[in-house]
């Protein structure tokens, strides 16, 4: 897909930005925006219960698949650039459609997004291009996976192809277990995104999350990120959308990076000219640091929540101008982002049974929250009727610090998550234990 980013309405100005997407990513994308004076309004479509509490920001409702309204709209608040938060809007070819309008779009369109929401197609990408990953087999029926299954020396990793929201990998112990997480996919636990399962190779090491900001050419990284995906304490349990993350990570060394950005970042944007896809956003590393290197994972095609909540508050009121210059494809190559000496860290607090079934409707209650260097960014909320918060999801609010150090962050962190409260509240009490000279176990 060729752009010609003169074509742009708002090629000159940076008043109006809409964010689509309702989760603490979009919030925390917002709130990091409206430092920019530049910047007038922010809409957020649809937003949550938080997103009012952010500064120059208001919440619309707009069905996006009903594009003419969609348009109509956006040409009536003169919005001079979109930023596309979920990865099912992207998937849904939702940025390409608004580029052929002459909207500015932060945002790959469908078939950059493809390398989020196929993951077999990623594989091939990955394996055209050389990249280092984890061996793989792409299959179609269980007796086909069954074979493969257990005939490798190992339990194998596996993922539903299409987008889960993060749900839709399983890290087995057994041949067992992988054959019936192989099954569950293929009967339907994950829709249309189980037709095709992707078996792979399980290697070792610790997880790491790179991002780029990408012109289609050109790229600008971010402060790098560790997630934690499992749901309890000690990376026990079931994967989820994230339970916390901290960022810098201070297990990439320069020479690590140096090392990623060369056969990993600049190998996968040469890939995608290759292709002829114009990558205009975030591109995603999730990372393994293996004792063979740095392997790739996955890839994302958008900010990744709950990193993109800890990195925002590191970013300068130019962050949004870096945004503006990727989807107007006018990076010029020697852009660096300033960061501050400070760490950020963030953890999430959910609704009792996430990532399974879970209740929502909750008060929620705030007590005495330390505010200097804290945000709380809502993910899973609305108002009742009576105009009081209330649980909407699974991931509900994220708690993101900063400080001087590690521990001075998730001490503050779990402070403020002391003074909140509504039923079925949970969160891990270790996220950031890589980095964290107090033992997390200890009270906090």
């Amino acid at each position: 897909m060729s752009i010609n980013p003169n074509n742009s309405k708002s090629s000159n100005k940076l008043e109006n930005i809409l964010i689509i997407g309702n989760g603490g990513r979009e919030n925390a994308l917002a709130w990091a925006i409206q430092k920019n004076e530049l910047i007038k309004k922010i809409y957020l479509l649809p937003g949550n219960a938080g997103s009012k509490k952010i500064n120059k920001s208001e919440r619309i409702s707009i069905d996006l698949s009903k594009i003419k309204e969609l348009i109509k709209q956006l040409n009536f608040l003169d919005i001079d650039l979109v930023i596309i938060g979920p990865e099912t809007p992207l998937a849904e070819g939702l940025g390409e459609v608004l580029r052929n309008k002459s909207f500015c779009v932060f945002g790959p369109g469908a078939d950059g997004a493809k390398l989020e929401s196929s993951k077999s197609w990623a594989k091939e990408f990955m394996k055209g291009a050389n990249i280092p990953t984890a061996n793989f087999w792409k299959v179609k029926s269980l007796e086909e996976a069954k074979e493969i299954i257990f005939t490798s020396q190992n339990p194998l990793v596996v993922k539903a192809d299409g987008l889960a929201s993060g749900k839709g990998v399983f890290i087995p112990e057994t041949k067992e277990a992988s054959l019936n997480a192989t099954e569950a996919i293929f009967q339907g636990k994950f829709g249309n995104a189980g037709k095709i399962v992707v078996l792979e190779e399980k290697i070792e090491g610790p997880e790491v999350s790179v991002f780029a900001l990408c012109d289609g050419k050109k790229y600008v990284l971010l402060p790098t990120a560790q997630d934690h995906k499992r749901l309890n304490e000690n990376d026990k349990g079931p994967n989820t959308g994230g339970m916390g993350a901290y960022s810098p990570t201070p297990l990439l060394t320069k020479i690590h990076l140096e090392r990623i950005t060369k056969e990993i970042i600049e190998p996968t944007i040469d890939e995608l000219l290759r292709k002829n896809i114009d990558y205009r956003g975030v591109l995603y590393f999730g990372l393994m640091i293996t004792k063979s290197g740095p392997k790739v994972i996955e890839y994302n095609c958008r900010f990744g929540d709950p990193e993109c909540q800890t990195i925002m508050p590191l970013m300068d009121k130019d962050f949004v101008i870096l945004l503006h210059k990727c989807a107007m494809g006018n990076l010029i190559g020697n852009e660096k982002i300033k960061i501050p000496k400070n760490f950020s860290g963030c953890v999430i607090a959910t609704s009792k049974g996430y990532p399974h079934d879970y209740e929502k409707g909750f008060p929620i209650s705030f007590g005495n929250i330390d505010s200097e260097d804290c945000q709380i960014f809502d993910s899973g909320t609305s108002l009742n009727s009576n105009g009081e918060f209330i649980t909407n999801g699974g991931r509900v609010l994220s708690i993101v610090c900063q400080g001087e150090d590690f521990d001075k962050v998730f001490k503050k962190a779990y402070k403020n998550l002391k003074e909140i409260s509504y039923e079925g509240i949970y969160y891990r009490k270790d996220i950031g234990h890589q980095v964290r000279i107090k033992n997390p176990n200890d009270k906090n």
